[in-house]
């Protein structure tokens, strides 16, 4: 049970609404045994014919005190007035019961809905919190499939059976106790046939968790097999390799049809075995029962078909207990693929006690910086002051180090050893958010939400007002496209800013970037991927964005950081050259060579 001690650990906050829906469930069992056990009664009336006196005194308790309410009602009322009374008896306590039944219905699905809905929380957090070298190992379409399809299995198979986890024991071990009560002997007998029911059926059931394991991979599988196909149609169709894409999906989606129909099988026998079982273990009490009533070893024929009854009250609880243990362990694979991400350690994590950063007055500084990834060495021995209102630009051949560099100032990654600083204090003593909130970051590709265009760009700064986005947006060289649109500034952008061009995307991130207006900028070869004319006019934008703030640069495009302050040339992870344009010119090293092979002079 031990992987399901994150479900008890929600269900720990609710423990006055579990203790209320116990008590519910209780009463709903009691009356329910209780109408059961009217037949005893009832047949008794019916087995005495016109005799005055009913049975005789009997040793078992609760017969005898069956017997003393039928006398004494027989007495007063007559039989017939005493019939009346049993079936009148019997559906008050129906209707009892079915109060109490959705009584506890009306308790418990609130719970479990608060516990499914916590847990969905609780790993969109755990997302929100990982760090950015988490997500370089894992498809994203296999994250997607343990939000969704995983929650959803833990939501049925688990949390949906949860009120077979206190109901129907509660239910075996209180009618047990009455039939004990009723005859010891017949349900001991009782108690050594039911570990048999367990035992096969727990022989069915083992290997559904680690069918459930495959399906849940398999579904991850072609989940990022279609999110690759959603994102790529264009490579796709240029390519013509459409087969092969089809090939792909085809055979995870096959094998994910071979998985699910193995645990189709699995799950499904659980419910017929178990039936036929409770049958077979009906029977044998049945003519065990007969055995002693036939015997006349006292057990009379009304208390044991009264309890024949009351057993029979075992049966689907019974079997609906198995059926949530197979569907608990089915669950487990998927209750074992979500604590694998809420489990996961967070690498960069918020300091609670964290200094406040309120503004950066002095300088950035990297001393003696070292940063691996899975033992693979990114950045070693990095020694750079970038001071304020200065321009660093960070240039090399791809896989040098450049981004992952840029990425320790907003803490994307924590070094390996050494330190950052800011403003001679360890990033890393200051607060998260603080840190953060005094940068903005535009990336070579723009990251955009499906939402207005005015929404894009008061990202993370709400409370702008409709002046200060388009003071912003003109800054960025994009009023002008902005207010061309049939709604302006609340025109919806599509998925990912799909309804703009790629000039016209960048320049919405930079007018996010001007409108939070941060006095740490890094742009992260920002103009890259587009066109001369988008470039040109995107250029200019993060020209006017840069003006009186401190900015690192990483371009490819090296006639976009000719005039920064200091170039920082890098190779395989180490500081090779520094200085400015013309100061590494005349070095004739690295730098010239990457001038030359880009004819920029």
């Amino acid at each position: 049970m031990k992987q399901y001690s994150r479900i008890f650990q929600y269900l720990g906050a609710y423990k006055s609404k579990i203790l209320l829906y116990f008590l519910f469930t209780l009463l709903s069992i009691v009356f329910s045994i209780v109408s059961i056990g009217m037949l005893m009664p009832f047949l008794q009336l019916i087995f005495t014919g016109d005799q005055t006196a009913l049975v005789a005194e009997s040793s078992n308790p609760i017969i005898q005190r069956v017997n003393e309410f039928l006398n004494n009602s027989v007495l007063t009322r007559g039989k017939v007035a005493t019939l009346g009374l049993i079936c009148l008896l019997m559906v008050s306590f129906i209707v009892l019961k079915n109060i109490f039944l959705y009584l506890s219905y009306y308790v418990l699905n609130p719970l479990k809905n608060a516990v499914v809905n916590k847990l969905r929380e609780d790993l969109y957090d755990k997302v929100l919190r990982l760090p950015i070298g988490f997500f370089n190992e894992k498809r994203k379409g296999d994250l997607m499939s343990r939000m969704t399809n995983d929650v959803g299995e833990v939501e049925g198979s688990v949390v949906g059976t949860l009120e077979g986890w206190i109901r129907d024991p509660l239910t075996i071990i209180v009618t047990l106790t009455v039939l004990l009560l009723i005859s010891a002997q017949l349900t001991l007998f009782i108690l050594i046939l039911i570990p048999l029911l367990g035992l096969v059926i727990g022989r069915v059931t083992k290997s559904l968790k680690r069918h459930s394991q495959d399906v849940a991979n398999k579904y991850g599988e072609s989940l990022s097999t279609l999110d690759e196909t959603l994102g790529g149609l264009r490579v796709i169709k240029a390519f013509n390799i459409e087969k092969i894409l089809r090939a792909k999906f085809f055979k995870s989606n096959e094998e994910l049809l071979h998985s699910k129909n193995k645990i189709s099988y699995r799950r499904d026998l659980a419910s017929p075995l178990s039936e036929v079982m409770g049958v077979v273990l009906f029977t044998a009490v049945l003519y065990y029962g007969g055995r002693l009533v036939l015997n006349n070893q006292l057990l009379e024929a009304s208390a044991f078909l009264g309890f024949l009854g009351i057993f029979y009250n075992i049966i689907n609880p019974a079997k609906s207990l198995s059926t949530s243990f197979s569907n608990m362990r089915k669950g487990a694979a998927a209750i074992n693929r979500i604590e694998e991400i809420l489990k996961t350690p967070i690498t960069v994590d918020d300091n609670p006690n964290g200094k406040q950063l309120p503004a950066f007055t002095d300088k950035i500084e990297f001393r003696n910086v070292r940063f691996a990834y899975d033992d693979a060495v990114i950045l070693d021995n990095i020694n750079l002051n970038i001071q304020k209102g200065k321009t660093v630009a960070l240039v090399g051949s791809s896989g040098a180090g450049k981004s992952t560099l840029a990425d320790l100032v907003p803490r994307f990654h924590d070094v390996t050893s050494g330190e950052v600083l800011i403003d001679a204090v360890n990033i890393k003593d200051y607060s998260l958010h603080s840190v953060r909130s005094l940068m903005s970051i535009v990336t070579q590709e723009p990251i955009l939400f499906n939402d207005t265009i005015a929404n894009n760009i008061a990202l993370g700064a709400t409370d702008a007002t409709k002046e200060q986005i388009i003071a912003a947006a003109t800054i960025a060289n994009a009023h002008d496209f902005i207010i061309k649109k049939e709604n302006g500034y609340d025109s919806n952008i599509g998925d990912r800013g799909s309804k703009l061009s790629g000039g016209e995307r960048q320049r919405i991130t930079i007018a996010r970037a001007v409108l939070k207006n941060p006095p740490i900028l890094i742009l992260d070869e920002a103009t890259s991927s587009l066109d001369t004319e988008s470039e040109r006019l995107v250029q200019d934008a993060i020209n006017n964005m840069m003006q009186n703030r401190t900015s690192i640069v990483i371009a490819h495009r090296l006639s976009t950081i000719r005039h920064a302050d200091e170039i920082i040339v890098l190779q395989k992870g180490k500081i090779v050259e520094r200085g400015n344009h013309d100061q590494l010119l005349a070095q004739n090293g690295f730098y010239k060579k990457l001038v030359d092979m880009q004819e920029v002079r």
